[in-house]
């Protein structure tokens, strides 16, 4: 399995012929064989030269590529406890082969004969990348360390595969094992029928009488929304506040601990001054400083108007109750509220206008104004579990160009948030173009026998910025797969994700999707008003939130040199200077924060707010042209989605904009100006 070619429509993965208790052994095999091909380019007594190291090692260990697709996806979007096992299991022997072809001396000294004696002049811009890439990446991975020190490099690696493993797999755990049952209907008061109405189905369906909530962010943010039983509000909060937070086998906070130690030691071994130094070396930002100045660049122009949108809260909130002092749990429910007034808009009023297929045919046809490629659901094509669809993407003349799975509902396996991802990487070796399958994942409500799944506003930018990555994989056009689609820095690799949510608040793009499930009406002018005038609501507020998360990757992986002697007064010390509402004691965010602990932003979460300064500049000439102008869309394409991470990124954005890119565009669409 895994170690040839599937005989299947466009060689997409045959889920159901895939034996999850041998998921160990087709490892096993995808190792040897990867390790064979290693161990050919190791002993091939020619010179070495480009083809022959390079491109060899380029194209090596592809069945393992595929493979360890295949079961992290799982893994991610419908694990089990087999596989969650088979994962403990697996990853170290990961880290291992890893290893042992990043600190093997004989492939190493044949890197750097190519890379120092190979002229610029004969080979491609896209060769000379691929060369350097690799020659940093060995280098980077310990190429030069003694023996000893490369054997401390391999325990730490291993070590840490298996602590950002258990990590995520706590907060699955501890997201699972929460239900909040209400038995009077009365304590709901707020709550929409439609949220009322799922709350019952998932009653129901476990056997309980009256209503059930969960974690799940379907579930959770209806309620926390809506309810006006503050108890009940904060009842919840702090359940999700303190998840892998208690006293129990599914504790963080050493796992945190252990992830940032051994991430500082690793560092320091390679010669850099932390972890963050090292994993900025190969980023836009180029080094912690960098990170810190331009966080705190926006921070002086967010916090004062923060500070002024949490006073307007609190006033609000005590229109109704003069004595209450905002909380966590208070945040939403009063935010929407305060929205409703000033802008006329209420999330619930909207929903029926984006019921989930239309957002994603919404999606589907501005891709295909803006790029030229259609999508025609194919339901032959093996999928991993019924919830999810599988499209085929074809460019304008005909030509295949992507697989698309989406899987859209929560389910028991399946870990929080929404992500982009790819069972299959493009690339192009003896005259073929070898097209990529991606995958979107979120979490949204599912329907009910009477509805179908309606978004939130919220939803469908999440959505829209789902996709955005998504195009960024399909319509990748590279010769090898290591820089192909979003293998590009990671501070760039949002762009793509952000500028697509712009279209959600363009009037021209609205009214070809957003149409009400029941009537067909085209969403009313006032509403589209609405949502952009509210678009910049609390934006300070929510600016000073991403910021603080970014304050508290850095200080982790930078400012505290690898020792944190406990987890909630170290993240309560960073949160300080962007703190609104008052500390929760039984909860910290730490424990549960996937983006820097297993996820890939370590160092890295500052990203976010550094894409938003490009989406915000690049969006701004697509304004200029027209939203749906196809020659501004073809050379988005051409000089950004299809380049993947051929060309340096700042390269890449001076070829479509013309120029560097421009603080100020954020500050000014933010609001953040005045």
């Amino acid at each position: 399995m895994f170690l040839h070619s599937f005989d299947t429509p466009h060689e997409s993965v045959p889920f159901s012929k895939i034996d999850h208790n041998l998921f160990e052994s087709y490892f096993d095999s995808c190792i040897s064989a990867a390790w064979a091909d290693i161990q050919r380019v190791i002993d091939n007594p020619e010179i070495p030269t480009f083809e022959n190291v390079i491109r060899a090692l380029e194209f090596s260990g592809q069945a393992l590529e595929r493979l360890s697709a295949c079961f992290f996806n799982l893994n991610s979007a419908e694990t089990s406890e087999t596989i969650q096992k088979t994962a403990q299991k697996v990853s170290p022997k990961l880290a291992k082969f890893g290893n042992d072809v990043a600190l093997n001396p004989v492939l190493f000294e044949k890197v750097k004969y190519v890379f120092e004696n190979t002229t610029a002049n004969s080979l491609t811009a896209e060769e000379q990348m691929l060369l350097e890439k690799r020659y940093k990446s060995f280098v980077r991975n310990g190429a030069l360390l003694s023996d000893s020190e490369k054997e401390r490099l391999r325990e730490i690696d291993e070590q840490l595969s298996a602590f950002k493993l258990k990590f995520g797999e706590n907060i699955l755990a501890e997201n699972n094992a929460y239900q909040l049952v209400v038995t009077n209907k009365e304590r709901l008061r707020g709550l929409p029928e439609l949220a009322l109405q799922q709350a019952q189905n998932l009653a129901q369906q476990k056997g309980i009488d009256g209503y059930v909530f969960t974690l799940d962010f379907p579930s959770y943010l209806p309620f926390v929304t809506y309810v006006e039983d503050r108890e009940l509000r904060k009842e919840i909060s702090i359940a999700a506040g303190k998840k892998a937070f208690q006293e129990n086998e599914f504790n963080n906070e050493k796992n945190v601990q252990q992830i940032v130690a051994l991430r500082h030691e690793r560092a320091r071994l390679l010669g850099y001054e932390s972890h963050a130094a090292f994993v900025l070396e190969e980023r836009m930002a180029q080094n912690p400083d960098q990170v810190k100045q331009f966080l705190n660049t926006i921070y002086d122009k967010a916090m004062e108007k923060a500070r002024r949108e949490f006073i307007d809260l609190q006033y609000f909130a005590q229109e109704s109750d003069s004595s209450l002092q905002l909380q966590k749990w208070d945040g939403t429910f009063y935010s929407e509220k305060l929205k409703q007034r000033l802008f006329a808009i209420d999330d619930e009023a909207l929903k029926p206008y984006f019921p989930l297929n239309q957002v994603l045919e919404g999606a589907f046809s501005i891709s295909e104004k803006l790029y030229g490629i259609t999508f025609k659901e194919n339901d032959t094509i093996e999928k991993y579990h019924p919830d999810v669809n599988v499209y085929e993407v074809f460019y304008e003349n005909g030509e295949f160009c992507a697989l698309l799975y989406t899987d859209f509902h929560p389910r028991a396996g399946k870990r929080q948030g929404a992500w982009m991802t790819s069972f299959k990487s493009q690339w192009k070796t003896n005259n073929e173009n070898s097209r990529p399958h991606i995958s979107i994942v979120c979490n949204f409500s599912e329907g009910t026998a009477d509805t179908p799944a309606l978004l939130t506003f919220n939803e469908t930018t999440t959505l829209f910025h789902e996709f955005g990555h998504a195009l960024h994989g399909m319509l990748a056009d590279t010769v090898y797969p290591s820089l192909s689609g979003t293998s590009v820095y990671w501070d760039f690799v949002e762009l793509p994700s952000q500028i697509f949510e712009n279209w959600c608040y363009e009037t021209e793009a609205l009214q070809t999707f957003a149409k009400h499930w029941q009537t067909g009406e085209v969403i009313p002018e006032h509403f589209i008003k609405s949502i952009k005038a509210a678009a910049n609501f609390q934006e300070g507020m929510a600016t000073v939130r991403q910021l603080s998360f970014g304050f508290l990757d850095m200080a982790y992986h930078h400012d505290c040199r690898g020792t944190v002697d406990a987890v909630k007064p170290f993240e309560a010390t960073v949160f300080e200077k962007t703190a609104l509402y008052p500390d929760v004691a039984e909860n910290c965010m730490s424990v549960s924060f996937s983006h820097i602990f297993n996820g890939g932003y370590s160092s890295g979460y500052y990203s976010y707010k550094w894409a938003e300064v490009l989406d915000a500049d690049a969006f701004g000439i697509f304004k200029e042209h027209g939203i749906l102008n196809r020659s501004i869309g073809e050379r988005f394409k051409n000089e950004i989605l299809s380049k993947g991470g051929t060309v340096h990124p700042m390269e890449l954005y001076k070829a479509f904009a013309g120029r560097e890119p421009r603080v100020e565009a954020l500050l000014e669409r933010a609001g953040l100006l005045n």
